[in-house]
């Protein structure tokens, strides 16, 4: 364990990670402010940019359509 001199002989250092972390937040909130009009009118743009990808990973659940499958089943509730 180190001596109370052993200690106050290092200097003060805030970590790498805390120092990175303040840093992007300080960039983050300048390009927010900066550039807010642009990315608030982009954001319809891209709701209707996700539609047809979200309609394609919805559709990938249904299942195959190739032989031996049936296309209308029942639910096990109608039976």
């Amino acid at each position: 364990m180190p001596t109370p001199s052993e200690r106050s002989a290092e200097p003060f250092r805030i970590p790498m990670w805390l120092g990175l972390c303040a840093f992007l937040a300080i960039a983050a909130f300048f390009l927010w402010e900066e550039h807010r009009a642009h990315i608030l009118g982009v954001l319809p743009y891209l709701l209707l940019l996700a539609c047809p990808i979200i309609h394609l990973f919805m559709h990938r659940s249904h299942g195959s359509h190739g032989p031996g499958h049936t296309t209308h089943e029942q639910h096990p509730s109608q039976r």
